[in-house]
């Protein structure tokens, strides 16, 4: 069974940093393709970033794009999102997610529903 544990969010103030880990288990971790999700109060989950399995390419949101980096471990099985220059609007739980298929592997896709497995989430609140 795959798990996905978020850790590393927290309270910050706007223009600071946080990293964002998120282990996983359960699969072939070198091959699988991870991305980083976040919603924010009375909004719907939106995509922030994620890295293919094959080619380690990155994509990110357009509002991120600059200031965050995806990046992964594999001899850790881990994914890491570094979140640079926060801002207020940057506030929101932050999901770990993992597609299934060798597709999504390749190319992951930006809609949540292109994703299998989810992590529980960790709260990043960014103070103006």
């Amino acid at each position: 069974q795959v798990q996905l544990v978020e850790s590393g969010g927290g309270l910050v103030q706007a223009g600071g940093s946080l990293t964002l880990s998120c282990a996983a288990s359960g699969r072939t971790f070198s091959t699988g393709a991870m991305g980083w999700f976040r919603q924010a109060p009375g909004k719907e989950r939106e995509f922030v970033a994620a890295i293919s399995g094959i080619g380690y390419s990155t994509y990110y949101a357009d509002a991120v794009k600059g200031r965050f980096t995806i990046s992964r471990d594999n001899a850790k099985s881990t994914v890491y999102l570094q979140m640079n220059s926060l801002k207020p609007e940057d506030t929101a739980v932050y999901y770990c997610a993992a597609p299934e298929g060798p597709l999504y592997n390749l190319r992951p896709g930006r809609g949540p529903s292109t994703y299998r497995y989810w992590g529980q989430g960790t709260q990043v609140t960014v103070s103006p």
